[in-house]
């Protein structure tokens, strides 16, 4: 349900745009408000499941978000809208790292841990090709609020599942949140995203943007300060000290920024410049997504336990920047078939090449007191990535689409070249920051086979 909603209001944002009257540069606010709230919440998310049992965070969350959903649904402006998909990520960010720890403490032997994270990568790759289609369906064949309402349906089998066949495990822990270390991390997360947002409709220059991202940086450092000081921290340094696991949640930040650009963008460009239906768009997509679940599931079982994470990170994000340095040469003539559908392939197969090992890594050698907060951790890297990549790329376009305006009429035809401009130069700073990525990563993510084994666990 979590992987769906990103995916399937993509999918959507154009009808929503039409009917709820909003601009195109307050657009990026409904595809960040969710990604910024779970991203900024996850840590705490994880710790809640930690300190109070993964099956009431799971249930809890479980049932928020299904009332998020509805309120989404029956939004009747922009801001109700966006303040529904704040409230999904809320309620998401207890959801992710619940499960993902559910996971890690109940299959503790090797051979099972690897085959319901199998299970797991499956359902996860499947939720984001089922949202592609479903958002296409509902959205051209009943309305884009469906979108929203079929959580409800999700939420229900989910809660009726949890409630009969989870179990609640107590904590030995005495629940102790570091508040202070909650407050400084999400108010930091949430100013540099604004502050790379407000940049399309301002500029670099201008105080909302530049204070926004000094106060982002300062207090995230604050954070880190903390977390070294307090005796119940939200994310202890032990999790990140292992540079196999700081490599991996480096991989997943830098694989977000450019996966929600990529949605974000070619969706408008197979709309509003190629003229495909919402369905359409959809079908679009899979080719993305089924190179990722092809090379995903190698990846985790045949070739992570062989040569290790390294190899597998460095090789998948070069490729996924391949893929989007090709899309930078569409133009309005493009088609489909001969300018779109290849790229789409080499980077699904490229991200669950990078993705897969990266993820596995992330979670594998944690101690279960940490399971939660270690896979709450690598959520954050993947959702603050798409916040932080959203905005970034979003400001990035409209700079673009200015500069191509400059001193011209703007004609139909004009706004059109000036529109796939926008897009393509997003394209080219997508793949730069794959392949800086690739070059990071492959340095920080030590050689050859991590010696706590390797388990396969795939977010896609």
């Amino acid at each position: 349900m979590v992987i769906l909603d990103v995916s399937i209001v993509n999918i959507a944002l154009p009808s929503a745009q039409r009917d709820l009257g909003f601009s195109t540069d307050q657009r990026q606010w409904v595809v960040t408000a969710y990604a910024l709230a779970f991203g900024s919440l996850l840590l705490l998310g994880g710790r809640i499941a930690d300190l109070f049992g993964r099956k009431r965070t799971l249930l809890v969350g479980l049932a928020g978000f299904a009332a998020a959903s509805a309120v989404g649904g029956a939004a009747t402006s922009f801001g109700m809208l966006v303040v529904a998909r704040a409230a999904q990520g809320l309620f998401g960010a207890l959801l992710a790292p619940a499960v993902l720890s559910l996971l890690t403490t109940t299959f503790t032997e090797p051979r099972e841990r690897a085959r319901a994270f199998g299970i797991y990568g499956a359902i996860a790759g499947t939720g984001g090709a089922v949202g592609l289609l479903l958002g296409g369906l509902l959205t051209e064949y009943l309305d884009w609020r469906w979108c929203m309402y079929v959580n409800l349906i999700f939420a229900v089998v989910a809660l009726a599942g949890g409630t009969a066949l989870l179990h609640h495990t107590p904590s030995d822990e005495r629940p102790k949140l570091d508040l202070l270390g909650t407050i400084t991390v999400s108010a930091g997360l949430f100013s540099l995203v604004y502050g790379f947002a407000n940049a399309e409709t301002h500029s670099w220059s201008a105080p909302g943007t530049w204070a926004f991202l000094l106060a982002g940086v300062v207090l995230v450092a604050v954070f880190v300060a903390l977390q070294t000081r307090v005796a119940h921290p939200l994310l202890p340094m032990r999790v990140l000290i292992d540079r196999n696991r700081a490599g991996s949640y480096l991989t997943v930040f830098m694989a977000g920024v450019g996966m929600f650009g990529i949605f974000l963008f070619l969706t408008y460009y197979l709309q509003q410049n190629l003229g495909f239906s919402p369905v359409s768009t959809g079908l679009a997509f899979l080719p993305m997504v089924g190179g990722a679940m092809i090379t995903s599931t190698i990846a985790s079982s045949l070739l992570l336990p062989r040569v290790g994470p390294r190899p597998l990170i460095s090789l998948g994000m070069l490729a996924a920047a391949g893929g989007m340095l090709w899309l930078t040469a569409l133009n309005v003539h493009s088609t489909y078939a001969t300018d779109i559908l290849s790229p789409l392939v080499i980077m699904g197969l490229g991200m669950g090449l990078s993705m897969a090992p990266a993820m596995s890594t992330a979670t594998s050698g944690i101690e279960p007191h940490d399971a939660g907060v270690a896979s709450a951790t690598a959520n954050v890297g993947q959702q603050v990535g798409g916040s932080i990549g959203t905005a970034l790329l979003s400001t990035i376009a409209a700079s673009a689409t200015s500069s191509y305006l400059h001193g011209k009429t703007p004609t139909a035809e004009v706004l059109a070249h000036a529109a796939v401009h926008s897009y393509t130069t997003a394209f080219a700073w997508a793949a730069a920051i794959f392949a800086a990525g690739a070059i990071i990563c492959g340095l920080l993510v030590r050689p050859g086979v991590p010696k706590t084994g390797a388990a396969a666990a795939v977010h896609m």
